[in-house]
């Protein structure tokens, strides 16, 4: 029988060798990977000629085209390389595809002098090999950094000018926008030699392959794009290394019992906790302030979403409504995504605040204003932002429309000047944290966890540094690399392992864990998240531009980051079990007080295993991610792992900050708000996915198998049929969702804020 080791005696310092040790081979990983992004990227040639060697567009025309996708928020309505909004089209895709079809009655009308569609079947295979052997040709000279354009690519550039023109400035409004959206018309001309360049990637081999700068993406028969041998191989490797790595962890789970938030078996209540005996200080009391400003930003995300999803029922209106007039579905995109980012990374900092005087174990003299300044700040970012945001799409900014309006990359929609901002909130925040804890720090009494928790706080600003490596004529594939190195590294990385020490940190101030059983867990979740996570980024970047070294080790260690996913359907045990245990000394649960939060944690461990690991490794596979990705699979797996993991991560913070901040009395008041909010929140995303987001999402990928990636994303499918009538059943979730869930969650939230009972010491 395995002995249990003794919580007196010091942790190893292998388990902080170990996690040095992944971050070091991972980092190194990734490091090689974007340095090869910015010599592998689709190049940007200096001119684009016609076959008769007359100028089409150059260069400068491609960037600044990239310039108007950014500024305008076109990646905030449809998608580029699959990666965007979901209600516009997949700009390259419908490109690809009308490229197919223009060429194809081209070369039609010269070999047979009639349309492609009166052609008999064999002279139908003969134009449509013909097209493939055109189109499926890499014309850029690299010497001369010059591309030509065949006879069939200029023909469809010209055309396409006209009907991107008719599309964005035209009296009838495209799908969310309003009318004559973008007018300038060396703007639109720019916008389609970009979609021309981005197209041409992903067609045009790589020097020296039979694949393209996209990895054959996307599927598109007609010109011969399909998935490539890498695709499919490495599919069916990574599950070698999912299978390998999952079955090592459950062996050392089996014989190491004492790994996770139980602790050793035999534990024993050593400590009362910190937290029963504590007394407010005045900077824990303003912290407050930082879940009222969580909750309201919380509602209006909430309310965004509503409206996104009704734009996908009633493309045209609100119920009769002109909508996008007044706020166009890639501004409220915007909105409901910067949002989310928003109030999830307040309710963290704020827990972070709240936390570190009671684990230093005094107030440093000016906390409390400190407190106060960053929350102004925080104010000032987000709400600049946002307006900044409207009037960079409105194109009322000027030059200045990357510094202070919409700067364009999904997740990174804020101006350049506002993310400057929030860098240096961010790295004020951490200031505020390191004065707080450096007490602990120095007594060592609770072991390692308070530099744990300075160290964690680091890593936010430092991992948000990537978001300002690129600008607006950046090659893309070089702004997507970036760009995913905060959505999934800094966001799903670093942050996810904040809030591990964070609840870490909440479970010892409650004596529910011991210091060396919570340090012990947070290293082991730093080795198991960023083991997989850190080159499981490149999941994101199989069709970006990159080549198929990433996708390999992309695949094999995105694969592997479904084994702690696994684990935490033990954590969900590990904390029901927590919210029983007594105290001996005083014969009352410790827990008691913190129920709702330890149930909202309770739910991370669900929704983490269902939407992170389930809906996150049903689409990581390159196989089917060549087909799904900007699909509304890609939209369930968000939603059930944002919301769903940080979401209620950061609601746990909250519920447990407030409920420590207020009286028993204010509690009871609120009490039965909390019940409702949380049961409405879990039911009403439970609903999303089952009613429409899962089942709508695998009838889309049934039509990109069918009919191809261009017919999944037109408005006509998305309008009609099943996946039409899914949309609208969804409202019933919705509405859960927001009236029986975050409405009870805000009204409570702002009740305990600002009501005048107050936890008396």
């Amino acid at each position: 029988m395995n002995s249990i080791p003794s919580d007196s005696t010091p942790l190893s310092p292998r388990w902080r060798q170990a996690v040095i040790l992944v971050m070091i081979f991972g980092f190194s990983l990734l490091i090689w990977i974007t340095a090869r992004t910015y010599t592998g990227a689709p190049p940007i040639p200096v001119r684009v000629l016609g076959p008769s060697g007359k100028l089409l567009f150059s260069g400068e025309d491609i960037k600044d085209g990239q310039e108007v996708f950014l500024k305008y928020g076109l990646m905030e309505h449809g998608t580029l390389w699959g990666h965007g909004a979901y209600l516009g089209p997949d700009y390259t895709a419908e490109y690809l595809h009308r490229l197919a079809e223009i060429g194809l009655d081209s070369l039609a009308e010269a070999g047979h002098a009639k349309p492609f569609k009166a052609l008999n079947e064999g002279q139908a295979l003969e134009i449509g090999a013909r097209l493939k052997t055109v189109v499926k040709q890499n014309r850029y000279d690299p010497n001369a950094e010059t591309l030509v354009f065949s006879g069939v690519e200029a023909d469809s550039f010209r055309l396409q000018q006209q009907e991107w023109t008719a599309y964005f400035s035209g009296e009838k409004a495209a799908v969310g926008l309003p009318a004559g959206f973008i007018q300038d018309k060396q703007e639109l001309s720019h916008l389609t030699a970009y979609f021309a360049w981005a197209t041409w990637a992903t067609v045009a081999p790589r020097p020296g392959k039979d694949y393209s700068y996209t990895n054959n993406w996307p599927y598109e028969p007609l010109v011969g794009n399909g998935p490539t041998a890498s695709t499919y191989l490495w599919s069916a490797l990574s599950l070698i290394t999912l299978l390998g790595g999952l079955g090592l962890i459950l062996f050392v789970f089996g014989k190491f019992s004492y790994l996770g938030w139980g602790g050793a078996s035999d534990w024993k209540h050593a400590h009362e906790g910190r937290l029963h005996t504590w007394t407010l200080t005045p900077s824990q009391k303003a912290v407050g302030l930082f879940f009222a400003v969580v909750a309201l930003l919380f509602l209006g995300q909430a309310a965004l979403g509503g409206v996104l999803a009704h734009y996908r029922v009633e493309p045209d209106g609100f119920y009769g409504f002109n909508l996008a007039r007044w706020l166009p579905y890639n501004l409220a995109r915007t909105w409901h995504l910067q949002l989310a980012i928003f109030w999830i990374a307040t309710a963290w900092v704020g827990g972070g605040l709240f936390l570190a005087p009671l684990v230093g174990g005094s107030e440093p003299k000016g906390q409390r204003a400190g407190v106060l300044i960053l929350l102004g700040a925080l104010a000032i970012v987000v709400f600049g932002s946002l307006f900044g945001e409207m009037a960079g799409i409105n194109n009322r900014l000027g030059s200045l429309w990357f510094w202070l309006g919409h700067q364009g990359s999904e997740y990174l929609d804020l101006g350049r000047f506002w993310q400057l901002l929030l860098a240096a909130g961010l790295i004020f925040w951490l200031f505020l944290m390191f004065r707080a804890l450096r007490p602990a720090m120095k007594n060592n009494k609770q072991g390692e966890l308070p530099s744990l928790f300075l160290y964690a706080a680091i890593a936010i600003p430092l991992f948000y540094v990537p978001a300002l490596f690129y600008g607006p004529r950046t090659n893309f594939a070089v702004i997507d690399n970036w760009r995913f190195w905060i959505i999934h590294l800094w966001v799903e990385g670093f942050f996810e392992l904040f809030a591990t020490v964070l609840v870490a940190v909440m479970f010892y101030q409650l004596g529910l864990v011991t210091s060396k059983s919570a340090t012990r867990l947070v290293y082991l979740d730093a080795i198991l998240y960023l083991g997989g996570g850190i080159v499981g980024i490149g999941h994101h970047w199989y069709f970006t531009g990159q080549g198929t070294l990433n996708m390999g080790l992309a695949a094999s260690f995105s694969a592997m980051e479904v084994i702690p996913l696994t684990l935490l359907t033990l954590d969900a045990w590990d904390f029901i079990r927590l919210q029983d245990r007594n105290c001996e000394e005083c014969d009352r649960p410790l827990a008691a007080k913190q129920r709702w939060a330890i149930k909202f944690l309770i739910a991370v461990g669900v929704w983490n295993f269902v939407g992170a690991g389930v809906f996150g490794f049903l689409i990581n596979l390159p196989i089917v991610s060549y087909f799904e990705v900007g699909t509304t699979l890609t939209a369930n797996h968000g939603h059930a792992a944002m919301f769903g993991v940080f979401g209620m991560l950061a609601l746990a913070v909250l519920v447990f900050c407030l409920r420590e901040i207020k009286g028993d009395a204010a509690w009871a008041g609120v009490e039965k708000f909390i019940h409702v909010g949380f049961w409405g929140l879990n039911i009403g995303l439970g609903l999303m996915v089952l009613l429409d987001l899962f089942p709508g999402g695998v009838i889309q990928l049934w039509d990109v198998l069918s009919n191809g990636y261009w017919h999944a994303r037109r408005l006509a499918f998305l309008t009609g049929g099943t996946f039409h009538t899914l949309e609208w059943i969804r409202i019933a979730a919705d509405m859960m969702f927001l009236l029986a869930g975050a409405l009870p969650i805000a009204y409570a939230t702002f009740k305990l804020v600002f009501g005048r009972a107050q936890k008396q010491s």
